[in-house]
């Protein structure tokens, strides 16, 4: 097998950064990190990290994940997100009819059989949510957690390489939390006005994530902690919108600096994420891209309209997080909460040569899967 260097760019291994080394691959995986061997191919300065792993995506490539979504689309949607820099990710279908889910976790079994290459499992956005904090969740298909709906979500768990679904505590009760826990959903809070007791119930019942922190959920106050108080209070892993809309960048430091372990990076792309689209449909209601948010026509975010590349770069540039920090939020610390650290998220012998290259303004400039360029 050839063996391949590549050099130029510092080396994100999922840990810390490697400095005057090469990346040496060979046959679609890593060989190691060390002085250049064989054939060189010299990149622009930069960085080059493992390829990240998106755990919230709604869409992409114009293709929304809803009722009518199959094996083809999630295919397209893997595989536009792996040229947005996302190697891997969990298309999620936000609040829908009871047959609307189970059609899509039969396409994302398919798929995983299918071994389709990005597929990381599903995420499930509800329907068991707050209506209170439904941001733009449609209100109608809210609905708390019944015995079926939990028949079908351990089945599904049993046949997807990872699901994970976001409840509201008001929507599913401990009890439920457990068995979905112990049949190894993760399930992640969010859409919720819960208190901190309910939330740190959620928690002790089995919840070991939070989606999207700070938005639509309870917020931090003196007396009334919230769901962001129980989250920043817990060791739970909590995913961020970090695209300077969602969350203020007081915040984020504020967020970050309470909690050194556990945060993740999330895009919440739509379907318009790898297009030129300016606006696209859900359900029946219009989003609108505009100024780099997208909404709804009555100015509510719908989504982000955010890459992962992009995420690392507003955290390290507006933030000021330190580089490594950064990009194992959308590398190791991903792969850790889905349980998949020993093959994904890093750049170590034997793993799966899946790499990004960065500039250095932290705009993507390449990708490459099991050691090709796409």
């Amino acid at each position: 097998m050839t063996r391949i260097s590549y050099t130029g760019a510092a080396i994100f291994d999922g840990t810390r950064l490697h400095h005057d080394a090469a990346l040496i691959v060979a046959g679609g995986r890593v060989l190691g990190i060390g002085p250049p061997e064989g054939d060189r191919v010299e990149l622009p300065r930069g960085t080059l990290a493992p390829g990240f792993l998106d755990l919230q995506v709604n869409g992409a490539g114009g293709i929304a994940v809803d009722g009518t979504t199959d094996q083809a689309a999630l295919e397209h949607i893997c595989a536009t997100q792996a040229r947005l820099g996302a190697t891997g990710c969990l298309p999620t279908l936000i609040s829908d009819s009871a047959e609307a889910t189970t059609h899509v976790l039969r396409a994302g079994i398919a798929a995983a059989r299918a071994r389709i290459p990005g597929f990381l499992g599903l995420h499930l956005e509800g329907p068991h949510l707050d209506p209170r904090r439904k941001g733009a969740h449609d209100a109608r298909l809210l609905r708390p957690m019944s015995s079926a709906d939990l028949e079908t979500l351990v089945d599904a768990a049993a046949q997807l390489p990872t699901l994970m679904l976001t409840v509201a505590p008001e929507a599913a009760t401990p009890a439920q939390i457990g068995t979905l826990a112990r049949a190894g959903v993760i399930v992640s809070l969010g859409h919720s006005d819960c208190t901190d007791a309910k939330a740190a119930a959620a928690f002790a019942a089995g919840a070991r994530a939070v989606t999207h922190l700070f938005n639509a959920m309870s917020q931090l106050s003196s007396r009334a902690p919230g769901l962001v108080g129980a989250a920043l209070a817990s060791d739970a892993a909590c995913g961020l919108i970090a695209d300077g809309i969602h969350v203020a960048p007081t915040a984020l430091r504020v967020a970050l600096a309470a909690r050194p372990e556990g945060m993740f990076l999330v895009s919440d792309c739509m379907a318009i994420a790898g297009t030129e689209m300016t606006e696209m449909t859900l359900g029946q209601r219009r989003i609108l891209r505009r100024d780099g948010r997208l909404t709804l026509a009555d100015g509510t975010l719908a989504g982000a309209d955010l890459t992962l590349p992009r995420a690392i770069g507003y955290l390290v540039n507006e933030v000021g997080l330190p580089a490594p920090r950064a990009l194992a939020m959308a590398s190791a610390t991903p792969a850790r909460i889905i349980g998949r650290a020993d093959t994904l998220g890093h750049l170590a012998p034997g793993r799966g040569a899946d790499f990004v290259h960065l500039g250095p303004d932290w705009s993507l400039q390449g990708v490459w899967r099991a050691g090709q360029r796409l």
